[in-house]
């Protein structure tokens, strides 16, 4: 017999080589029909694997996203088996589950695959799904797999098979379609109620833009057609609220071939709103008493060397500038960080001194393969809301939930209230892709928990998730219509001062080495901008609007006196824009409001005489007639209580 423990700590005993599925019929039959997969001793199996010793086992059903990820995992594989059959010699590449979904990269060699197909591939998935075929798991030697999928003439599989250490190598098959994979899958295809193929694009393989271009093919699939009908009502909503669309619409940003795939150029109504949220920032550092600093967009190649990141991102990033003198190499800065600890190396540093706190919005450069890029998503030149706090030991958890209070504030002003934090760790076995010693990574790690214990700060657990140079805390938001978005950042580094060799002074007249922490509220200002567009739909928060208020003459007789209201506001510091073409008045107002503008303000022959305007709200319609001194008024009020809501929640 074998103990069988569950997460409530509860134990049961089941004979050696029960399976999860067996465990989940002993508990109920609804259990049985509801789990997809299992954590067995924090490792995801199939359901029909057998369980050889005392465990721990979690079943997971589709509100987990381990589920989930058995589920959309086994559905790329059943894909693969519908495009087997109908485009005989097909290659296969690799097909994973991703956060919504799974793809499949294929070669089709002389065939096609487009839109017009996607019908014929969804009807044949159903058509597999209604015969139940059971998924079964094999193990394989590397010779076996090599020959199996040699003669088969698969060689994107046997390229992967090459580089796979013999003895580990499994294979999944389902009817006669069989598949070189680690798994976890589902029992049997009748599980996949539900299909979409959503999209086809190009992919080269391995993302090596000099290998051969494949056939990307995304889908999803759900346990219930009802969901399926959610989710693609969801994407029509998604595509509405479409960053690159609104941006162009409200003439916030633009690319431009000739400056370069991946490098945002910010139009001037673009340009204020993101400058609206660097002040915002720089206002709330202020008050936590960060000092703002600036520094280059370039480093000599051996700064980058020396902190990590060349040999983290040269080889897969911008190369080197040589100057005109031989031997000197400098890099496009891929991160901020070095520049800083130099910084704080430019003075001799005490205890006292301590902690120090270095703020910078500081451009960087990282490149991204062509068919990764995506709006302001993803981009090769982006700016970071960087800061690196200098601390002693002792002041690590306060400095680290002041910062957690500093994403909170933003979060807060920004309506992002829906979010969920994930604390990111090292690997538990490999160790080798990070650097620094054991017991500092150890330090590091206890002061993320405990933190985010003080703060009562519910976070997942995310092992090998970690920066290469040290654990991170995480925020995924939820935006309004229930996408989830990784933002605000903070890391703790013990290895960057080693590196560095930073030091300063202890109260017992001894060098010591400072903690760094490393974070970033909104991540990077063109993905926060993006995400802050598909949350709001193009409607900002007043304060943070590049137009405020439309000022709409009924003719041409009042264009003099919508212009004169417009300098007045001016003068109030409040952004205008006066919409004097010779257009009836509800054809402005329609424009306008697809403009997303919060106010407008409609000026005739009655406002005229009475120094008045009347006030149309965004959403809420007519608000009557007012001096136009009161609506200034009424809106700088409305924006400072926005702007100082933070403060006030803080008191």
């Amino acid at each position: 017999m074998i103990k069988i423990t569950f997460p409530d700590n509860s134990v049961r005993e089941y004979a050696e080589g029960t399976t999860a599925m067996q465990i989940a019929e002993s508990i109920s039959s609804r259990l049985a029909q509801e789990v997809l997969a299992a954590s067995v001793n924090g490792e995801t199996w199939d359901l029909s694997r057998p369980i050889m010793q005392d465990s721990t086992v979690n079943l997971l059903k589709w509100d987990d996203e381990e589920g989930k990820h058995a589920f959309w995992h086994s559905s790329a594989h059943l894909m693969a088996e519908a495009l087997q059959e109908l485009y005989p010699g097909i290659k296969f590449g690799i097909g994973p589950a991703i956060e919504n979904g799974f793809y499949y990269d294929v070669d089709p060699g002389e065939a096609t695959i487009k839109e017009g197909d996607f019908a014929a591939i969804e009807a044949k998935m159903l058509e597999l799904v209604a015969k139940k075929e059971e998924i079964k798991r094999q193990d394989i030697s590397k010779a076996d797999a090599m020959k199996m999928f040699g003669d088969r003439g698969e060689e994107y599989k046997t390229e992967l098979i090459s580089e796979l250490e013999d003895g580990k190598i499994t294979t999944y098959t389902q009817g006669s379609f069989t598949d070189l994979c680690r798994g976890p899958h589902l029992p049997n295809t009748s599980y996949l109620k539900a299909v979409k193929i959503l999209s086809v694009a190009g992919a080269y393989w391995r993302g090596d833009e000099k290998r051969k271009q494949l056939v990307r093919l995304y889908g999803i699939t759900f346990p219930k057609k009802k969901m399926l009908d959610e989710y693609l009502a969801l994407l029509e909503e998604a595509k509405k609220r479409d960053h690159r669309k609104i941006g162009k619409e409200l003439e916030l940003f633009t690319f431009s071939t000739a400056v370069g795939a991946g490098l945002p150029l910010w139009l001037p109504r673009g340009t204020q709103l993101r400058l609206k949220l660097e002040d915002f920032l720089k206002r709330i550092q202020k008050k936590y008493g960060y000092q703002q600093v600036m520094t280059p967009h370039i480093g000599a190649k051996q700064l980058y060397v020396t902190s990590g990141h060349y040999a983290k991102y040269g080889k897969d990033s911008f190369q080197p500038i040589h100057t005109p003198q031989e031997g000197e190499e400098f890099l496009l800065k891929p991160m901020n960080c070095p520049h800083h600890c130099e910084i704080f190396k430019s003075f001799p540093r005490s205890y006292k001194d301590l902690p120090l706190r270095f703020a910078e919005f500081g451009t960087v450069y990282r490149y991204e393969q062509s068919g990764e890029l995506h709006g302001l998503t993803r981009v090769r030149g982006f700016t970071q809301d960087d800061a690196h706090l200098f601390c002693r030991p002792d002041q690590l958890k306060d400095e680290f939930l002041k910062v957690m209070d500093i994403i909170f504030i933003i979060f807060k002003a920004l309506d992002f209230e829906n979010f969920e934090a994930q604390i990111s760790l090292r690997d538990k076995v490999n160790r080798d892709k990070y650097i620094g010693s054991e017991d500092n990574w150890e330090k590091a790690e206890t002061a993320i928990i405990e933190a985010c214990q003080e703060k009562g700060l519910k976070a997942k657990i995310e092992y090998g998730e970690a920066a290469f140079y040290g654990p991170k805390l995480d925020f995924m938001v939820k935006d309004a219509i229930g996408r989830r978005w990784q933002l605000g950042t903070i890391q703790v580094d013990y290895n960057l001062p080693e590196r560095f060799e930073l030091e300063y002074t202890g109260e017992d007249n001894k060098k010591h080495r400072p903690v760094m922490i490393h974070r970033a509220p909104f991540g990077s200002m063109e993905r926060f901008v993006a995400v802050l567009i598909e949350h709001t739909g193009g409607k900002f928060p007043l304060w943070l609007t590049p137009d405020q208020v439309c000022i709409m003459p009924i003719s041409e007789k009042f264009n003099e006196y919508a212009w004169n209201i417009a300098r007045q506001l001016e003068e109030q510091d409040i952004r205008v824009l006066v919409d004097d073409r010779n257009e009836k008045i509800g054809r402005k107002i329609r424009d306008n409001e697809l403009k997303r503008i919060p106010y407008m303000l409609i000026v005739g022959e009655k406002e005229a005489e009475n120094n008045e305007v009347s006030v149309r709200k965004q959403g809420e319609g007519d608000k009557g007639s007012m001096k136009i001194a009161t609506f200034a008024a009424l809106l700088n009020d409305e924006v400072e209580d926005m702007m100082n809501r933070w403060q006030k929640s803080n008191k």
